[in-house]
């Protein structure tokens, strides 16, 4: 905010430094009072006038006044700029930082302004996405903590039991072969029980611990195609990435907008992460009632046995290598194009990888 104060008084003040220097030399060239002495011809006479020469009153106002408009313009100009940009984003300076420090709870203020007015709404949105999304790890992080303690708790007795049953088959204190059949049933029983435990557990890490969300709507082919392009156009360009989108017919499809291209960036993302930066292609093609949109990168090394659980959470190829991932990218994508009616798949066609969405046309 200092910053820009100096900035106006000294561009303000260069101003009437200008207006001042445009006064002196009008005043120097043009207002020059000596009178001018000028021969003149009439007939076969020779006659001598003296001329006055007036300072021109009129067109010096009219310049100043020209050159006081301007620097009034000027003043209101700077005045308006610190009004509605400068102080809002003064206002806001720290809100970034706070974010950064996870600072999440504090609310951003509204600002009408018609340019940051816009901006603060996307940054408020983000701070409420940021938060609940702190406040859903919490909690995920509260139940599997409690589903860890109930189930150690619950296996502790059929594991005691086995250990029971272990100890006294070892020092051969059941005599009869009845009690040592039951014996064994008991430790099968138990084996049986840990083993309901295990498969909870088990069928509790796949459910949808992302909570995935969509907002069921309709959207035209191209405002999704047009996004990406925007999106990575440039981005392939600096990388020296070939990227194509072959020609299409536009037509309305059925789904949340953002969430499809969510999918498709994520299925660019790993076209561009694990292809040879050679070729990024976008195709077309139809299915019935469904538009099929393929996204194919160049330089495919991930064996063909592992694409059956390239969609599982977690799950990351052998061609990941030292590339950063959570392996969650694929996972995300299929369950969000399933809850849209739609699907997503993928395949090796010679040396080239291809992903394929399925999208629902009205």
């Amino acid at each position: 905010m200092n910053e820009y104060k100096k900035f106006a008084r000294r561009f303000l003040g260069l101003e009437l430094v200008f207006i001042g220097i445009a006064n002196l030399i009008y005043y120097i060239w043009i207002a020059d009072p000596e009178p001018v002495i000028r021969k003149l011809q009439e007939k076969t006479d020779t006659i001598y006038k003296v001329f006055y020469n007036r300072t021109d009153y009129r067109t010096w106002i009219l310049m100043d006044i020209a050159l006081g408009i301007l620097f009034f313009m000027s003043v209101f100009l700077v005045t308006y700029m610190k009004k509605k940009i400068i102080k809002p984003f003064h206002r806001m300076e720290h809100l970034t930082e706070e974010l950064a420090k996870g600072n999440l709870s504090m609310p951003i203020p509204a600002e009408k302004s018609q340019y940051l007015g816009r901006f603060l709404w996307g940054m408020d949105m983000l701070r409420n996405t940021l938060e609940d999304n702190k406040e859903k790890q919490l909690q995920l992080q509260k139940e599997k903590k409690t589903l860890i303690l109930s189930l150690t708790h619950d296996i502790k007795t059929p594991l005691s039991a086995i250990r029971l049953y272990v100890r006294v088959l070892e020092e051969g204190l059941y005599t009869t072969e009845e009690k040592c059949v039951e014996a064994y049933h008991g430790i099968e029983k138990n084996v049986k029980e840990i083993e309901d435990y295990v498969s909870e557990i088990t069928e509790a890490s796949r459910e949808d611990f992302l909570h995935l969300t969509v907002d069921p709507g309709e959207v035209y082919l191209s405002t999704v195609i047009e996004a990406i392009r925007m999106l990575y156009e440039d981005k392939l360009g600096q990388l020296h990435v070939s990227f194509g989108i072959q020609a299409y017919t536009d037509c309305l499809l059925k789904g949340d907008p953002d969430r499809l291209i969510e999918v498709l960036q994520n299925l660019l993302e790993n076209a561009v992460k694990y292809g040879d930066g050679e070729r990024v292609n976008l195709s077309f093609g139809e299915e019935e009632d469904c538009i099929l949109i393929h996204v194919l990168n160049s330089g495919c090394t991930l064996k063909a046995e592992e694409l059956v659980n390239l969609f599982d959470s977690f799950y990351r190829g052998s061609n990941a290598g030292s590339a950063k991932g959570s392996g969650l990218g694929l996972y995300i994508s299929r369950q969000l194009m399933r809850k849209m009616d739609g699907e997503v798949y993928a395949e090796i066609q010679e040396q080239d990888f291809v992903v394929t969405m399925v999208v629902r046309k009205v």
